[in-house]
């Protein structure tokens, strides 16, 4: 049977800001709990108290579990009790199972309102579990969820999905889920978020309305609300990921890349780029970098003209996503650097893998992933298309191998994870062409006549072919000529271009005519 829990997520806003957004990027991120719990937070503007509650206790109400947080505030009176209070009763009220969690032990000084709250939560039989931190706090929370699961669904997670949030647990940076009051919601980069949720939801882009932009961003813990102003601003995931130079805020932020003209590094690169932008725009200018700065040979293959990369391009997005979600963003000192040399491409992301990976492991493909930072891990992959869990560094060893080159070298280098892309050097013609770059595969040309073979081989060693070029050369009528062209365009692989007498048919726009 098939959950889909809503988990409603009560606490004083503004002292547990850190903790609840911790909360909602577990159960949105693990792989188990996200299948089958949704979290809400209900953001509230203090413009109006008496609407607040309302508009609380009307959220709450869609919602099957009531999950708690307590620290040492009691929150805004609206009468007689706190907000949270209220919401705690109302929980109680309805028979929603509650699932407490208390900061700090019994030595804790508390607020009078906080203390009567816990006596009460004592008084009704509920159980609480305690925490000192947010490890502690994301274990706690998890350990109850999946419970919960198995009691009410008989829903358990698997071992593999067990060990997998244990060391992503462990490995987590508090770094993404802090609420800062530095970037407001209005100057994040508009389009970049309207891409993330599009992907994220599967939705037209152009049919997201304001409020869906924030509700997208708010569910995936890229933005909050301040509770004494109203404010929205962008958390540090949010600002890393949608802020239009994240190293305004997060120095760090940033991808130094060099591409040196021999096997050394030297004093004077011969392009270089200090690239500062949205985190997934930033990734694809260092694509772009790379592209400008190795070489692209062409190779006629059968009645294809292919326009080959030096190194496989999927490799190098899946490092440099990588790098951008997994590094250590706590040192504010250094950046991702990216070196392109005559034989080599070379990738420094600060920080060593999180434990319990090892290089051992990594070389050897034998490992459980596990994230430092698990919300720029998912929000990334919807951009790139990559998998925020699963065998990166295989599937990297794999594409350099079908590109024909040697497999990537990961090291480590004065604190950095480093990963070396070896090239081709001077035997160029190891690289492969996939078959996916091949317009006209094996396959395809099976389905076409001799003429149409004939016409192909004219487009690729001219670039183009007419009408008249068909007739003349291979003795047909402008019908028949027409129609061999007609069906070469049909299939995708011609376009035309011009009309009339000057109409010429060349191959497709990212094509083999590349």
């Amino acid at each position: 049977m098939k959950a889909n829990l809503h988990v409603f997520v009560s606490s004083v806003q503004k002292e547990l800001e850190d903790e609840r957004l911790i909360v909602q990027n577990l159960v949105s991120t693990d792989t188990f709990l996200s299948a089958h719990c949704v979290p809400v937070l209900y953001e509230f503007e203090p413009a109006s108290p008496g609407k607040a509650l309302e508009g609380c206790l009307e959220s709450l109400d869609g919602c099957q579990v009531y999950l708690l947080i307590v620290g040492a505030h009691y929150g805004t009176r609206i009468g007689a009790i706190s907000l949270t209070h209220a919401e705690y009763r109302r929980a109680k009220g309805r028979e929603l199972p509650v699932l407490a969690f208390i900061k700090g032990d019994r030595s804790v000084k508390r607020e009078e309102g906080t203390t009567a709250l816990l006596a009460e939560i004592d008084a009704d039989g509920f159980k609480y579990k305690r925490f000192a931190n947010v490890i502690e706090l994301q274990k706690e929370v998890r350990a109850a969820l999946v419970k919960l699961l198995a009691e009410k669904f008989g829903i358990v997670p698997s071992s593999d999905e067990d060990k997998i949030a244990q060391q992503t647990i462990e490995a987590t940076s508090s770094f993404e889920s802090q609420a800062l009051p530095r970037l407001r919601w209005q100057d994040l980069d508009n389009e970049v978020l309207r891409r993330l949720i599009a992907a994220a939801e599967n939705r037209d882009a152009g049919s997201l309305s304001a409020e869906d932009l924030w509700s997208g961003a708010s569910a995936r813990g890229l933005v909050w609300r301040e509770q004494g102003t109203g404010e929205s601003y962008a958390t540090a995931a949010g600002i890393v990921l949608l802020a239009k130079d994240p190293s305004v805020v997060f120095p760090q932020c940033r991808i130094l890349a060099d591409a040196y003209r021999s096997t050394e590094p030297d004093g004077d690169p011969r392009d270089h780029e200090d690239i500062r932008a949205p985190m997934p725009l930033a990734i694809d200018r260092a694509i772009a970098f790379i592209d400008r700065n190795t070489r692209h040979p062409m190779r006629i293959v059968g009645l294809n003209r292919v326009r080959l990369d030096e190194y496989p391009v999927d490799g190098l997005r899946e490092a440099l996503v990588n790098a951008v979600a997994h590094r250590q963003y706590e040192d504010a000192g250094r950046k991702i650097l990216l070196e392109i040399f005559a034989d080599r491409v070379i990738l420094l992301s600060p920080g060593l893998p999180p434990r319990p990976i090892t290089l051992a492991a990594l070389r050897k493909g034998k490992y459980r992933p596990c994230s430092r930072n698990p919300v720029l891990a998912q929000c990334l992959s919807y951009f790139h298309r990559i998998e925020e869990r699963g065998s990166g560094f295989r599937r990297m060893r794999d594409q350099m191998l079908n590109h024909g080159l040697d497999q990537p070298l990961i090291g480590t280098d004065t604190g950095y994870f480093q990963v070396i892309f070896p090239g081709p050097g001077d035997d160029i013609d190891r690289i492969r062409v996939p078959e996916a770059r091949l317009l006209v595969t094996p396959a395809v040309e099976a389905q076409l006549n001799d003429r149409q073979r004939k016409v192909l081989a004219e487009v690729v060693e001219s670039g183009f072919v007419a009408s008249g070029w068909i007739v003349k050369t291979l003795g047909v009528t402008y019908d028949t000529a027409n129609r061999d062209l007609k069906a070469l365009a049909n299939k995708g692989i011609l376009v035309r271009k011009g009309s009339g007498r000057a109409a010429r048919y060349i191959l497709v726009e990212g094509g083999s005519s590349k």
